[in-house]
């Protein structure tokens, strides 16, 4: 029997499609600014108990991410409890402490009760987090975290490490995440290292000293890594550790979006070959919709995880480096997806990589782009596909990108950053594609550019075998005002 615990709330219990597994989740610290969901997995088979938090520094999204896609897998005994967004008020601003608290109680993780002081957490949101860690008195306790730097260039930071309790347990399990997640790192100066103590304060020495918890941090690093590498190390970790306990399958790790929801589910590519604020832009775009967003890389990709999903996203960047990263088998993972009826969107560089005048490009939309290189007289060869910096453009929707994108009247403003002018192709075994939307004003960097872009299609549709093909040449997810117009594009490629 769960004790009654102050500002917590169950939401709802549910079985698993064996029968066995209960599912239950509700809120902690309720009706106040901390408020914050938690999930529970009663296997209803003896077992350990696994306690994992995320975000409790809310500048670091990976480990959040990672419990969000953690909670999801099935357990086969013990149970496993997870609050994925601790500080949810600081993974919304993007700040590692407390919005708005005190200098002295700002940072949540000192917050816990410490080695030589009272047995008491400071504040609302710590102790109400504590009172339920006490309450369910886990085997194990996983608090996922991420460092600024590479422990090993930067003894300064802890990330790439995992920050363990003494213990014999530890010692059999510590060793086996170390080298699962190490053998996907090539540079040894960026692989993880095991450290000892979690500092003093923190959830985790506390769990340890106070509830006997076998307790880790888990630390990846933000320096240069995209956050589905990230998320991804995280996930591994995890996976080793409750694998090692005998509590999940072998495909478990590979799990990052409920199997039964009727909610939307996006892939949104961030590493090889993207650039700039996309990915975080598109997190925005569908922050406020019923989504289940997750980021993935060439990794995931090949490791054929677009089978979950409906939709995937390539966002701005460079189309030939996402394309090198995919590689020919991921690029060929991600066509069938296409082909067996996912639904694709190319924004600027996605609409490169979805072209078919490349030999690196996925070839699944009717288009080929301004891209061929002419010799100017004092200046040299230059391709055409560069249009200069970043600029607002004209766009204005066809009646058929007012049906598809929703009713926006005349001409409306977009940036713009040489995303492709596209035209048809005429691939065999291609249909041609529909404009949604016409550029009616232009930027140009060089005179025969000049007269190409306006008139030319801005956001064109088609289809790929069973599945949709949308590309955006311009960056609606840079304004808020657009946001809907990229929603009903996603809703509108799903299956």
């Amino acid at each position: 029997m769960i004790r009654t615990i102050p500002f917590l709330l169950f939401l709802g219990i549910g079985l698993n499609s064996l029968g066995a597994e209960k599912f239950s989740t509700g809120l902690l610290a309720k009706g106040t600014d901390w408020e914050t969901s938690f999930y529970q997995r009663d296997s209803g088979i003896e077992g350990p108990i696994v306690f994992i938090t995320g975000g409790i520094h809310g500048n670091e999204p990976a480990g959040a991410r990672a419990a969000e896609q953690i909670r999801h897998w099935p357990i086969k005994k013990g149970q496993l409890i997870i609050v994925p967004k601790v500080n949810l008020p600081g993974l919304r601003a993007d700040t590692r402490y407390l919005p708005g608290k005190s200098k002295e109680l700002r940072d949540l993780n000192r917050n816990f009760p410490k080695t030589k002081k009272g047995p008491d957490a400071k504040d609302l949101p710590a102790s109400t987090l504590w009172e339920y860690l006490k309450n369910i008195k886990p085997d194990w306790f996983i608090d996922l975290h991420e460092g600024y730097d590479f422990h090993q260039l930067n003894s300064d930071s802890v990330g790439t490490s995992i920050i363990d309790t003494k213990g014999n347990l530890a010692n059999e399990v510590v060793p086996k995440m170390l080298k699962a997640v190490n053998s996907t790192i090539t540079d040894p100066k960026k692989k993880f290292i095991r450290l000892l103590y979690p500092v003093d304060g923190s959830i985790a020495r506390a769990a340890h000293e106070r509830i006997g918890a076998n307790s880790m941090i888990l630390e990846t690093t933000k320096k240069n890594q995209p956050i589905s590498t990230r998320t991804r190390q995280h996930r591994l970790m995890v996976h080793v550790l409750l694998s090692h306990l005998g509590m999940v399958e072998k495909e478990s790790v590979y799990v990052l979006v409920p199997k039964k929801s009727k909610e939307l589910k996006i892939a949104v590519y961030d590493a090889g070959g993207v650039g700039g604020t996309g990915p975080n832009s598109l997190d925005k775009v569908f922050a406020e919709t019923k989504t289940h967003l997750r980021r993935v890389g060439a990794v995931d990709i090949r490791s054929s995880t677009l089978s979950q999903f409906d939709l995937v996203i390539f966002p701005g960047g460079s189309g030939s480096k996402q394309a090198a990263a995919l590689g020919s088998d991921g690029r060929q993972i991600v066509k069938k997806f296409i082909e067996g009826g996912g639904g694709y969107v190319g924004i600027c560089a996605g609409a490169y990589l979805a072209a078919s005048n490349y030999e690196w490009s996925l070839g699944i939309s009717n288009h080929k782009t301004f891209c061929k290189t002419i010799n100017l007289p004092e200046i040299g060869p230059k391709s055409m596909w560069y249009r200069g910096p970043s600029a607002p453009v004209k766009m204005e929707l066809t009646e058929e990108g007012k049906v598809i994108l929703g009713s926006i009247k005349g001409s409306f403003e977009v940036r713009y950053h040489n995303g492709p002018i596209m035209s048809f192709i005429e691939k065999d075994g291609l249909d041609p594609f529909q404009s949604l939307a016409t550029f009616r004003s232009e930027v140009s960097k060089y005179k025969p550019q000049q007269g190409t872009m306006v008139n030319s299609p801005a956001i064109i549709a088609g289809e790929f075998g069973k599945g949709r093909v949308l590309c955006i040449s311009p960056h609606p997810e840079s304004d808020s005002k657009l946001y809907k117009l990229l929603q009903n594009a996603a809703r509108w490629v799903a299956p």
